[in-house]
């Protein structure tokens, strides 16, 4: 039993949140009983599970009696005061993050998704999810964008960011390369001025670009892209996860006519 704050793994729990990032150890932090779900059906190695004294039975009862997982149990007061969310279900997951290379990112059937300057976490977290759910081939979060392991990213993602590839820390010129290294053509979302995505061929391999709602997309990302504009009624522009989303699903849709 966890009693005090001043604990060293409660403490290094509290940073890693307060960064937006990973535990000094190199660990994600995986808050809801959802996430402690998905972590373990993506098989990520769970280094412990973190619980509040109060949600001790229902965590055992969802694991089964033959997991092996370990389980630091902490007082109530303690763990409200560690958690990041503010009604919180008494369970914090801490596991090693998946490791993706570049190709596995960029080269599987379906669009890359290129988080460009995309600062809310939950909107990073929405469009991993959509590129799970649409068939992306993964996501590049390229410097300045929300980090994948922030605790608030992870939560909105839903477990995607177990499974679907991604690489985070590319300068904008650095992830530019890569995509023309492997010959991947660039679609740009832009406010106004461009195509729409149905005009658009999004069922051959291509990079989906998404940048910040504040500043759009950085200009080494848009040099030689092809814009695309959704078109709307009543409002300028869209949430950038919904644009994404929009995109995503209009590339599938695209491939499954094709195929």
């Amino acid at each position: 039993m966890l009693t005090s704050p001043a604990n060293p793994l409660l403490k290094d729990l509290r940073r890693a949140i307060a960064r937006g990032g990973l535990t000094d150890q190199g660990y994600l932090v995986a808050e809801t009983f959802h996430l402690l779900d998905e972590a373990l059906r993506s098989n990520l190695e769970v280094k412990v599970a973190l619980v509040a004294e109060s949600a001790l039975a229902a965590v055992r009862d969802r694991l089964g009696r033959s997991s092996r997982i370990r389980l630091i149990v902490v007082e109530d007061a303690v763990f409200r005061k560690a958690a990041d969310t503010e009604s919180s279900q008494g369970v914090i997951t801490l596991a090693a993050p998946p490791s993706w290379t570049p190709d596995q990112a960029l080269c599987g059937p379906g669009p890359a998704l290129v988080l460009n300057g995309v600062q809310d976490p939950g909107n990073a977290g929405a469009m991993v999810r959509a590129a799970e759910a649409f068939g992306a081939s993964g996501v590049l979060f390229v410097k300045g964008t929300v980090s994948p392991f922030n605790p608030k990213t992870l939560r909105a993602a839903a477990g995607s960011l177990f499974r679907v590839p991604f690489i985070q820390g590319l300068e904008v010129e650095e992830a530019r390369a890569a995509l023309d290294q492997r010959g991947i053509p660039v679609y740009v979302t832009l406010a106004r001025g461009g195509a729409a995505p149905a005009d658009a061929d999004l069922a051959r391999k291509c990079a989906l670009v998404i940048g910040s709602e504040a500043h759009g997309v950085s200009e080494p990302l848009r040099r030689g892209g092809a814009g695309l504009t959704i078109p709307t009624a009543g409002v300028e522009s869209l949430n950038a996860a919904a644009a994404a989303g929009i995109v995503l699903y209009e590339a599938q849709r695209q491939r499954t006519t094709a195929s």
